[in-house]
């Protein structure tokens, strides 16, 4: 076994792999670029050195500098995670050339799995069955268009090279094709360095189902059964689950069966994964489905498979790595219980699900689910790489009981600074269709209105949000707990929490003492007066009607964040509509308050300070997130009419296409290709009506 391994990654992938090392009583090294200074991996990290910029291109990109750490650090193997260099069989060869131990298949194997048509050919000569399509090398736009028309439509376009859903295009109809062909190979070019594509029959009501297998150098391979990874937007997987629901013996038989005989007709060795696109018109059975790809790695979602077999997948790859044959034959592979994994995102959903930056202020993640995660309170989800929070995991023995762990560890997570999709994961717990396991690949598109649509704060929430924001930033005064030696006998007896001094607090000659606080409520800035009454008890004026409140019990904690002071906390509070209980962060500027109707943060602006005012408009084009401008297909003067393409943002590889949000003529095209913008930054704008 190795004494010291380099990880070639960043984030939870990374300390997923630290822990298993660890365990093992391996020393780890990281690499990291200048964004990722003081990343979570490099402070679990032995040693971490320094590989470049924050661009990917020029850090986790770089094989050479990685390598050179690897030797200089006197690391044995280099384990490359997911993403980045993990599937590039040019590097596994620098690597051995290195004289280090690649800690995953080899550059063959890579190669062989590595381009969709290639690999689609060769498990048609090894009798796995294919998607009907075309996987030629001819490229030019017609006579793609034709093939697409004798396939018949709906087809998908598919780069042949990487994958999550990068380059990939549904084309419902032959007028569709031409422009669709064009996105699909501008995006794969910029993804993958590869526009090539190839064409396939779209397999209505499709289920995305996959087979994790493991092979060793001594020419044994095994499956660990089936994962299904349906529930996805727009390619990108959202929920996995172990096993697939709906799965019967006799599919399961045939299905792993392929798997492994797609392994072993390239020899393969370490950690894989097998793609079926599954038809899930009604049950599935053994001829239907469909071989689509092969994942020359590990897996983002390979813990519910470490959750229904109780093995580490890490530790496998580590020991396959090092010579040793498979821990277990196939008969000793057991199946038990039912697992999910949600993907925990900074992004923003009424948007478009699109990537969203920000520091977390406040970071709580639900202790009895397994958080595989690689940031801490404090830490910064940045526009370089993937804004992926944690990823949430729970099993039981049933599927139900198993959906339910998840349902309530995502409904306790507690996350401030940034946008997240927690409140849309929720929603699919809850979401009819999938609790029952009728799940195919096009149920978030179907629902998507129900599943993201808007929640406003309840008169509970909102009133919590504005008595916590008159306080101010003297918000500890506030915070006592029952009994606290300054409690007035009162409020200790009646189980009421008080600020130091509060039995004069409470006196006025002309009534309660008012307070007033500026507080963003429903996106209207709105200044809200708080009354104080007695011990513990406040009248809040809500634009919707006063609301009276008893504040019972509220302890709060004080943490920094990017040199802001951060005041988290409980509260127990009273109302007419009865007892309720909230979590809360406030940091400079802004209030989150944790509810049982959701998550929701406020802005509440100092008063003192000037007003920067909102950036946009009716009539104005924002960047909803910070990107390249790829493309630009208007000019001042221009006449467009509402939803006409003003131009391409790209941002985490994916391109965005932002058009005018009304009729009108444009003003004023402030950006052009090229250019770098941040989140926010005024793009284009229109005259005024």
């Amino acid at each position: 076994m190795f004494s010291k391994i380099l990880i070639a990654n960043r984030g939870e992938i990374a300390c997923r792999v630290m822990r298993t090392a660890r365990r093992l009583g391996i020393r780890t090294v990281a690499v990291y670029s200048d964004a990722d200074a003081s990343a979570m991996h490099v402070r679990e990290a032995d040693e971490a050195v320094h590989i470049g910029p924050s661009p990917v291109s020029e850090s986790y990109l770089q094989s050479e500098n990685i390598i050179r750490a690897a030797l200089t650090t006197g690391a044995q193997a280099i384990h490359p995670g997911y993403g980045f260099l993990s599937e590039n069989p040019d590097f596994v060869e620098a690597v051995e050339a290195a004289g280090l131990v690649f800690i995953g298949p080899s550059a063959a194997a890579i190669r062989a799995m590595g381009l969709k048509d290639a690999a689609k050919a060769l498990m048609e000569k090894a009798k796995v069955p294919v998607v009907p399509g075309y996987h030629g090398d001819m490229q030019e736009p017609g006579f793609l268009a034709a093939k697409a028309n004798e396939i018949g439509y709906p087809v998908l376009i598919k780069a042949r090279a990487g994958g999550g859903g990068k380059g990939m295009r549904k084309v419902d109809e032959a007028k569709q094709f031409s422009a669709a062909l064009a996105s699909c190979r501008s995006e794969a070019r910029s993804s993958f360095g590869d526009s090539h594509v190839l064409i396939e029959k779209y397999v209505a009501n499709p289920r995305h189902i996959e087979v994790q297998v493991f092979g060793d150098s001594h020419g044994n391979v095994v499956h660990l059964y089936e994962r299904d990874c349906s529930l996805q937007r727009r390619h990108q997987k959202v929920i996995e689950e172990a096993p697939a629901p709906g799965m019967t013996a006799e599919m399961r038989e045939a299905m792993t069966s392929a798997a492994v005989k797609a392994a072993k007709a390239i020899n393969y060795a370490n950690a894989g994964t097998i793609e079926f696109i599954v038809d899930g018109s009604g049950p599935l059975r053994p001829d239907g489905f469909w071989f689509m790809e092969m994942n020359t790695r590990l897996q983002v979602e390979h813990p519910v498979t470490e959750e229904v077999t109780g093995l580490d997948l890490v530790e496998w790859q580590l020991r396959v790595a090092a010579g040793e044959p498979l821990p277990l034959k196939q008969d000793e592979v057991r199946l038990n219980g039912h697992a999910f994994e949600a993907r925990l995102y900074a992004e923003d959903v009424p948007k478009g699900f699109l990537p969203a930056t920000g520091t977390l202020h406040h970071l709580a993640l639900d202790e009895s689910a397994r958080n595989d995660t690689g940031v801490a309170e404090g830490d910064t989800i940045t526009p370089f790489y993937d804004p992926m929070i944690a990823k949430v995991i729970t099993r039981g023995e049933t599927r139900e009981t198993a959906l339910m762990e998840l349902a309530a560890a995502l409904r306790h997570t507690r996350i401030a600074g940034t946008v997240t999709n927690r409140a849309f994961l929720e929603a699919l717990c809850a979401n009819e269709e999938f609790s029952s396991g009728k799940v195919d690949t096009g149920l978030i598109e179907r629902q998507l209105d129900k599943l993201t649509a808007p929640t406003n704060p309840t008169p509970e929430t909102a009133a919590l949000a504005a008595l916590i924001a008159s306080f101010g930033d003297d918000i500890t005064r506030h915070c006592v707990s029952p009994g606290e030696k300054n409690a007035a006998p009162y409020a200790a007896a009646h189980n009421i929490a008080v600020e130091p001094f509060a039995a004069l607090g409470g006196f006025a000659l002309w009534g309660g003492r008012s307070q007033f606080a500026d507080i963003l409520l429903n996106d209207e800035l709105k200044t809200i007066r708080v009354q104080k009454q007695e011990y513990g008890k406040y009248r809040v004026d809500l634009p919707a009607g006063a609301q009276e409140i008893m504040l019972r019990s509220m302890t709060c904690s004080i943490s920094r964040s990017n040199s802001h002071p951060v005041t988290s906390g409980h509260a127990d509070f009273e109302m007419d509509s009865g007892r309720h209980k909230a979590w809360f962060a406030r940091w400079h500027g802004k209030l989150a308050v944790f509810a049982d109707d959701g998550t929701f943060e406020f802005a509440t602006p100092d008063p003192l300070e000037a007003s920067e005012g909102e950036a946009g408009g009716a009539g104005k084009i924002l960047a909803p997130m910070p990107g390249l401008v790829k493309k630009v297909f208007a000019a001042a003067g221009d006449e467009v009419e509402k939803g006409t393409p003003i131009l391409v943002l790209e941002a985490m590889k994916m391109e965005h296409t932002l058009a005018a949000p009304r009729d009108g003529k444009l003003s004023e095209v402030m950006v052009a290709e090229g250019d770098q913008v941040e989140d926010g930054t005024l793009l284009a704008a229109m005259e005024e009506e």
